[in-house]
């Protein structure tokens, strides 16, 4: 197994955490006692994906999802085109026009990516990779140090 970290091998668990709050605020507590935190390394290990369903997706919700993500795309063509504008007509032009060829285009992909998904996937979601557990490691040479700075955190509570 290669270590891909910057932790030398041999690294020290010095504490290990539920979440990466508590990791945060230990390696946190490590630096505010001034604590040389260069040589601390966070690990999540039992890694697993979460993903979270946010809702139906139909018809309506694509395209509209579509032409939002168009809309926004074609309003900065159009002001960067408009950068070029002679006249304030020009660029209110310049504007308009781009945000409704974007809104339109981006209602037609969104019909589009939901046609071809035909029906598979008519939900959408949030993912994201979390950790069964967070180990804070430690270099060897302050090892003791930093396990006794985090006895003092846990005390504290």
């Amino acid at each position: 197994m290669s270590a891909s970290v910057s932790m030398p091998l041999g690294g020290v668990q010095v504490g290990s955490y539920e979440n990466y709050q508590q990791a945060q605020r230990a390696v946190d507590h490590l630096s505010d006692q001034k604590f040389p935190v260069e040589n601390v390394t966070i690990i999540g290990s039992d890694l697993r994906q979460v993903e979270r369903v946010t809702g139906r997706l139909s018809w309506g919700r694509a395209i509209g999802a579509g032409a939002a993500s168009g809309a926004w795309f074609g309003l900065f063509v159009g002001l960067l085109l408009g950068i070029f504008a002679t006249d304030g007509g020009d660029w209110i032009g310049s504007v308009l026009s781009g945000l409704l060829i974007g809104l339109v285009f981006g209602a037609v992909f969104g019909a589009v990516g939901y046609a071809a998904s035909q029906g598979k996937r008519d939900f959408t979601s949030t993912s994201q990779i979390v950790a069964g557990r967070y180990d804070v490691l430690c270099a060897p040479q302050v090892a003791e140090q930093a396990r006794a700075e985090l006895a003092k955190l846990s005390l504290r509570g």
